[in-house]
């Protein structure tokens, strides 16, 4: 590597482009959303902590869900709503690469996690006579436990690799928050073992873990079909479909962002990709499972009722 080359040390954030008065009112949507999912998320952890009715590996992986989503949505939006209203929208490279981590990491983890609830939601349906003996409290721990270090290991592959790339330029990301593909950009190197890598990777914790979220599925539609309560197979239904329809959309704005070829989507559609599965997504997670599912409504509608006769 020559000598004249210049390391990075600090980077620019491009962000959205957009008309200073319309970042105002960005900042405003984007904190009003990050607030939300702050409080959607809470309020699920603070339901399934208190009410002893939800302490069942159902909840507990949900809550573990929720975590993810709250550490998920931390990593990358406060610094995203300072560069909405700083006039130096600029990071620290070492930070820059924080965030890359945490954030593929914590997308990873949610990953696994939804793999993790499919499979608890297919013991429950189809062997539910087994259910307390295979998903007892020490699998529990151990799956959710395992779906965190694995995710942080995967992370730190793709980190090492990149930080064994030399980065002299440009100094600048067009993009909101350090999102690994517009990093690898900052490299004066070739990327394409970086790539391999990142489409590998993403075919481990995308397309492999949908395809066993689909199987599952398959089993307990059929498992469904078969029950002859009119009331046990509405309740099933309800709780696998709001299952489904965050993995639906978890997976399906991941595998447009990480597996669509280069030229489709373009980068501002990149952008609003990323935007929805680490904000939207994250926020739209404890409104569809507590409105769909009657056991949070009830402990919300418990809670309040004690609150209100306090």
């Amino acid at each position: 590597m020559g000598s004249n080359q210049t390391w990075i040390t600090e980077v620019i954030l491009l962000g959205f482009q957009v008309d200073p008065k319309l970042e105002i009112f960005l900042f405003g949507f984007f904190l009003l959303f990050y607030s939300l999912t702050l409080m959607g998320n809470g309020l699920i952890l603070g339901l399934i902590w208190l009410d002893s009715r939800l302490h069942t590996p159902m909840y507990f992986f949900l809550s573990n869900l929720a975590i993810v989503d709250m550490s998920y949505a931390s990593s990358i939006v406060p610094k995203m709503l300072a560069s909405l209203i700083m006039q130096k929208k600029t990071i620290s490279f070492v930070p820059c690469i924080l965030q890359t981590f945490l954030y593929l990491a914590l997308a990873v983890t949610e990953c696994m996690s939804l793999v993790v609830m499919s499979y608890d939601r297919y013991v429950a349906i189809c062997h539910p006579l087994h259910y307390t003996v295979v998903m007892s409290w020490r699998v529990c721990i151990i799956l959710s436990a395992t779906c965190w270090m694995f995710s942080f290991l995967l992370a730190l592959v793709h980190i090492t690799l990149i930080l064994k790339l030399p980065f002299c330029g440009p100094q600048k990301i067009n993009h909101f928050f350090c999102q690994i593909m517009s990093v690898f950009k900052l490299a004066c190197a070739d990327t394409r073992l970086n790539q391999i890598v990142l489409f590998a990777g993403s075919v481990f914790v995308l397309v492999a873990p949908l395809c066993l979220v689909l199987v599952s599925y398959i089993h307990i539609l059929l498992a469904i079909l078969r029950i002859q309560s009119g009331e046990g197979c509405r309740k099933a239904f309800s709780t696998c479909s709001s299952h489904l329809c965050v993995v639906g959309l978890f997976f399906g704005s991941a595998i447009v962002m990480y597996m669509a070829p280069k030229s489709s989507p373009s980068q501002e559609q990149r952008k609003i990709l990323s935007l929805f599965y680490s904000l939207f997504n994250p926020m739209l997670n404890p409104l569809i499972y507590s409105l769909r599912n009657t056991e949070v409504k009830s402990a919300l509608r418990r809670f309040l009722g004690k609150k209100s006769s306090a």
